[in-house]
């Protein structure tokens, strides 16, 4: 069963899983993916970075400052009083900011969360079935730009237990909280585009959740 969640209001902590791969190759493969962009290795894997709630959006559309920011889709979990709910979403960063602080590329691009979401229970029996998919957007057409099944990222339970603790026992997501549980390699490696289409496909019940949106730019002026 699908469920509609307006879930900007709600969140009051996010939390986003960087270099969440199970397999250490395709975790040194995303690490090499950005040291070319001339990205500084992470002090430990998996690294958790925390966002303002208020960079979250829902929007058809976002607007950065520059040329040089890309979106990658990554499952999102949202705790709420009613349970643990998995969607959709982009980590959109700021290319050129994370050359000097991954940090600061997060906090500054709107971090876009689709509409739909799945209970993660419903989902939990066959979660490494589920496929994460994004397409870059140039001109009309969609490219595909990543695609992969979620077994390659570490599981919900495993991230919350390492990640910041913010649960009634001292561990996991309380309510009101927001994690995006890491991404897929580049297609072709890590480029800008004028928007993405994520989603969030299992085909064991055949439904997809997905969202797109367009990227507008703020000339970089001096």
């Amino acid at each position: 069963m699908e469920f509609e969640l307006s879930v900007v209001p709600m969140i009051s902590t996010v939390v986003i899983a960087g270099w969440a791969g199970r397999d250490r190759e395709d975790v040194e493969h995303h690490i090499r993916e950005l040291e070319a962009l001339g990205v500084a290795p992470p002090s430990a894997t998996p690294l958790f970075y925390r966002v303002s709630a208020d960079r979250l959006t829902q929007a058809d559309s976002i607007t950065v400052v520059g040329d040089n920011t890309s979106g990658e889709a990554e499952p999102v979990l949202v705790q709420t009083d009613d349970g643990l709910f998995v969607g959709v979403g982009s980590d959109h960063t700021d290319r050129t900011c994370e050359n000097f602080s991954v940090a600061l590329s997060k906090q500054i691009c709107p971090k876009i969360v689709g509409r739909r979401f799945w209970r993660y229970e419903d989902v939990i029996d066959h979660w490494d079935d589920l496929v994460l998919r994004s397409y870059r957007h140039v001109g009309e057409d969609r490219v595909l730009y990543q695609e992969g099944t979620l077994a390659a990222l570490l599981r919900p339970e495993r991230l919350m237990e390492l990640g910041p603790a913010s649960g009634p026992s001292g561990r996991g997501l309380a309510a009101g909280g927001l994690m995006f549980c890491g991404t897929m390699p580049a297609i072709g490696g890590i480029v800008p585009s004028e928007g993405l289409t994520i989603e969030l496909s299992n085909p064991v019940s055949g439904r997809t959740i997905t969202h797109a949106y367009r990227v507008d730019h703020l000339p970089v002026v001096a």
